[in-house]
C-alpha cells in the first residue's frame, strides 16, 4: 500500500502539536471531565487498590476481576507514586493525555489517506467534536468522559493500524502488546483490523476470529442468564431498529468513501475503507452466531459487535478528512459553520446527561453534588473497614448522576444492581454472591432498623447511606440536603 503522502512529514511540527494540545483542551470543555461516574465505578477501586492494600476488605471481586486482567491499575497507580501527584490530578493529566494521544492517532491517519493538508485537521476536528456519541447499541461513546483502560486501549488500536498502514511492524507489536496489557478485549479488533490491512489490496484472505476454547466459559447458570438479559448490548435480538441502522449504514458509507478515494487516487484511504467493510461483516456475522442462538449465550462476554467501535472512530476520521479536503478546504468560516453547533450541541447533551454535577469536576473544586459530598464525607471520617449499605439503584437516583460509591468514598459495599451486575456479565462466578445481596436489599425505600440490623448481622454492614428522612433508631452524623449517612444498629 503507498501513497505520496506517505513520504511527507511523519510527525507533527511544532506548531501542529500546540494545536493538537488546543484541541484537546476545546475537546474537554465540550463534553465535560466526570472522573468517578459510571464505569469508573469498576476501574477506580482497582486502583486505589493497589495503592492502598488496605481499601476495600469485602466484596473486592466486584471490580478486583477487571483489576487482575490487566496492568492498568498498576501503571495508573506507579504514576502516583513516582510523581507524587494527588490522585486526582493523576486521573485528570492521564485523561488529557488519553484524548490527546486519540487525536494525535486520527492526525496520522488523515496524514496517511489524504492528500490536502487540511484534511488531516477534519478527521481531528470531527472525533473531538464527537467524543461522547453513542457508538449504535455497544454501550460506548469514542471515547468516556472519565478515565478507564478503554481510553488508553482507544489510541493504543488506532497506532497499530497506523503502524500497519505504514509497514512499521515492529512499531504495531509494541502497540499491540501495550493494548493487550491494558485491555485484552480490544486488543484483537486492532490485530484483526490490522490482518486486513496487511492482505491488502487483493484482500486474498479473510481473517480469522480467535477461537476461545471452552474451559474459559463456565456452565451457564440460571442466575447469570437473567443477569446476563439484563445488557440488551450482549444480543442483537434486544437492539432498537435505529441501532441496527448503525451497524449497516457505515458499511454503506466506506463502500461510497471508497469509490470516491479510487477516483481521486487516494490509495491508502480506498484500502482502509475496503477493509473496514470486511472487518464489519465478519464481526456482525460472528455477533449473530453468538448472541441470537440462545445455546451461545455463555459466549456474549466476548461482544465481538464492540468492534464498531474501531469502527465509528475510522468513519469519522474519514468524513472529517473528506469534508475539510473537498468542502472547507481552508476556509476558516466554513470550519466555524460546521463545528461550532456541533460542539455546542454535544456539549448540551453532556450537561443534560449529568445534569446536578459541574460539566467539569475538576480536582480541588468542593463539590456540588449531595452525593459526592456525603461520599467524600464518608472517605474522610469512616475507618477503612467500614462495609456500607446504599440503595442498591442508587447510581440511577435523579440528583445521584451516576456517581461510584467505591470510587469516591473508598469504602466497600453490598453489591448494587446497577453497575455490579455489569461486573457479574463478564465473570460469572460473582453471579450468586451478587443475586444473595440484591435481594437482601429488595424493598430499600421501605426498610426500617430491623432490616438494617439484618443486613448488619447476615453480612457485617457497619455503615448505611440513605435519601430519605432520618429513620428513628438510626444514628446519622452526617447529613445534607438530599443524603444521609448513618451507623447501621
Amino acid at each position: 500500500m503507498s501513497s505520496a503522502t506517505t513520504a511527507a512529514r511523519t510527525s507533527p511540527s511544532t506548531n501542529e502539536f500546540i494545536l493538537l494540545i488546543l484541541i484537546t483542551a476545546a475537546s474537554f470543555l465540550v463534553h465535560g471531565y466526570h472522573p468517578y461516574v459510571e464505569d469508573a465505578e469498576i476501574y477506580i477501586p482497582g486502583v486505589k487498590k493497589a495503592l492502598n492494600p488496605g481499601l476495600y476488605p469485602h466484596n473486592t471481586g466486584f471490580f478486583a476481576s477487571h483489576a487482575h486482567l490487566t496492568l492498568f491499575p498498576k501503571l495508573i497507580a506507579a504514576s502516583v507514586r513516582v510523581t507524587h501527584l494527588s490522585f486526582d490530578w493523576a486521573l485528570l493529566f492521564w485523561q488529557f493525555g488519553a484524548v490527546f494521544l486519540l487525536l494525535l492517532a486520527c492526525w496520522h491517519l488523515g496524514r496517511l489517506c489524504f492528500d490536502n493538508p487540511c484534511a488531516k485537521w477534519g478527521g481531528v476536528a470531527l472525533v473531538a467534536s464527537l467524543l461522547t456519541i453513542p457508538v449504535a447499541g455497544t454501550a460506548l461513546y469514542i471515547m468516556d468522559q472519565y478515565l478507564t483502560s478503554r481510553a488508553l486501549s482507544t489510541p493504543a488500536v488506532l497506532f497499530i493500524v497506523v503502524n500497519t498502514v505504514e509497514r512499521k511492524f515492529w512499531r504495531a507489536g509494541l502497540w499491540a502488546a501495550f493494548t493487550a496489557s491494558i485491555h485484552p478485549l480490544m486488543v484483537g479488533f486492532g490485530l484483526s483490523y490490522a490482518a486486513l490491512v496487511v492482505a491488502l489490496p487483493g484482500l486474498r484472505r479473510e481473517p480469522r476470529l480467535p477461537r476461545a476454547g471452552i474451559p474459559f466459559f463456565p456452565p451457564m447458570t440460571e442466575t447469570y442468564r437473567q443477569v446476563l438479559h439484563t445488557r440488551s448490548y450482549f444480543f442483537l435480538l434486544q437492539w432498537e431498529w435505529y441501532e441496527w441502522v448503525g451497524i449497516f449504514a457505515p458499511w454503506l458509507i466506506f463502500w461510497w468513501f471508497g469509490r470516491t478515494a479510487r477516483r481521486r487516487g487516494l490509495a491508502v484511504l480506498e484500502s482502509l475503507c475496503k477493509a473496514s467493510i470486511v472487518f464489519g461483516v465478519v464481526f456482525f456475522l460472528a455477533g449473530v452466531v453468538i448472541t441470537i442462538p440462545t445455546t451461545m449465550a455463555r459466549f456474549a462476554e466476548l461482544q465481538p459487535l464492540r468492534s464498531l467501535h474501531l469502527l465509528y472512530i475510522l468513519l469519522f476520521i474519514f468524513a472529517g478528512g473528506m469534508l475539510a479536503e473537498f468542502m472547507l478546504k481552508n476556509h476558516v468560516w466554513r470550519w466555524l459553520i460546521l463545528f461550532v453547533p456541533l460542539a455546542t450541541g454535544m456539549a448540551y447533551a453532556q450537561r443534560e446527561l449529568f445534569p446536578a454535577s459541574p460539566h467539569l469536576e475538576l480536582p480541588g473544586l468542593a463539590p456540588r453534588n449531595d452525593w459526592v459530598a456525603a461520599f467524600r464525607w464518608i472517605r474522610d471520617n469512616t475507618p477503612n473497614d467500614a462495609y456500607f449499605a446504599l440503595d442498591p439503584e442508587h447510581m440511577e437516583i435523579a440528583g445521584e448522576d451516576q456517581h461510584g460509591f467505591r470510587a469516591i468514598a473508598e469504602r466497600s459495599m453490598l453489591a448494587d444492581k446497577i453497575k455490579d451486575s455489569g461486573a457479574v456479565t463478564m465473570f460469572p462466578a460473582l453471579a450468586e454472591t451478587w443475586q444473595e445481596q440484591v435481594q437482601a436489599q429488595q424493598g430499600w425505600k421501605s426498610f426500617t432498623v430491623t432490616d438494617f440490623r439484618r443486613l448488619h448481622e447476615r453480612f457485617g454492614v457497619t455503615w448505611v447511606v440513605l435519601n430519605s428522612p432520618v429513620i428513628g433508631g438510626l444514628a446519622c452524623p452526617y447529613q445534607n440536603r438530599s443524603v444521609l449517612v448513618c451507623r447501621a444498629p
